[in-house]
């Protein structure tokens, strides 16, 4: 594709634009060198007022910082490009040159940085979308952590034990997103293990007193602890509770630790998996 878009620029045209920049520099005078200078500062004074005008968009739209920097900056390349096709015309220069031209360097330039490319069209992506945010705890592009910085091109996550990882956003934007801190209330699940002995409502009965006890558990929705499974040796039973969000860990934590004081407490035996081996002597 390089190649043909090479040969579409006339090499007669491109010499015929040289001769007209040839000519135009030998007969330069002072009347065209104003009417430059006035066209220039006119397509200055458009472009002042366009950029004022989408920063003032952008404002309005509430836009991330990181894309409001981009399109600004893209812009502002394209303006210049037209500025210089408008002077460049003004001369006499066939734009179809130069188009072609601006074209075929165009396309070099997408083919070389085509993995940066990509990253920025995902980080266009997960800036309009707005995925999530910094300070969020995400899942995204197979990294878990703690959102630093949205970028362009990627997204630094602190994880828990304090890396930081800069993911590209093309397989960010590829791949499904988990915000575990979007919204205002987790539930927590868990699930415990009884003994077939232990009477299924004394055992509901001592989680559900330390799920009452607890100050960072919520009760509405209300708490759900039933029944879950008949396993081999044991009972399982699963406990769901809401919470606020930032309460997630200690709750969970908590319940964890909690729930196996109370089953001590109350006689409640938690079974393990164990293996039984009988040793038997052979007789002479």
């Amino acid at each position: 594709m390089l190649l043909t878009n090479l040969t579409q620029v006339n090499p007669e045209e491109t010499q015929e634009a040289l001769q007209i920049l040839d000519g135009f520099f030998q007969n330069l005078s002072l009347q065209t060198v104003l009417t430059i200078v006035l066209l220039l500062a006119a397509c200055l004074a458009v472009m002042k007022v366009v950029l004022k005008l989408l920063d003032r968009t952008f404002q309005r739209l509430e836009l991330e910082q990181g894309l409001r920097t981009f399109l600004h900056a893209a812009l502002r390349v394209v303006l210049w490009l037209v500025t210089l096709c408008i002077v460049l015309g003004y001369i006499g220069v066939p734009m179809t040159s130069l188009v072609a031209l601006v074209g075929v360097i165009g396309l070099a330039v997408s083919l070389a940085i085509q993995g940066t490319l990509s990253n920025l069209a995902g980080g266009i992506q997960v800036l309009v979308s707005k995925p999530f945010k910094a300070g969020d705890y995400v899942e995204a592009g197979g990294v878990s952590g703690t959102v630093q910085e949205v970028g362009l091109a990627y997204t630094k996550l602190a994880t828990a034990d304090n890396k930081v990882i800069s993911v590209p956003n093309g397989e960010i934007s590829g791949e499904k997103i988990i915000n575990y801190t979007t919204a205002e209330k987790r539930r927590v699940d868990l699930t415990f293990n009884a003994s077939y002995d232990d009477p299924p409502q004394r055992v509901i009965e001592t989680i559900r007193q330390v799920v009452g006890a607890h100050p960072r558990a919520l009760f509405s929705p209300e708490p759900f602890i039933r029944v879950n499974a008949y396993r081999d040796s044991s009972v399982e039973y699963v406990v769901r509770v809401w919470c606020v969000t930032e309460d997630y860990w200690p709750l969970y934590h908590d319940l964890l630790e909690q729930v196996k004081a109370a089953f001590d407490q109350n006689g409640i035996s938690m079974p393990y998996s164990h293996v039984n081996v009988h040793l038997y002597q052979a007789e002479k």
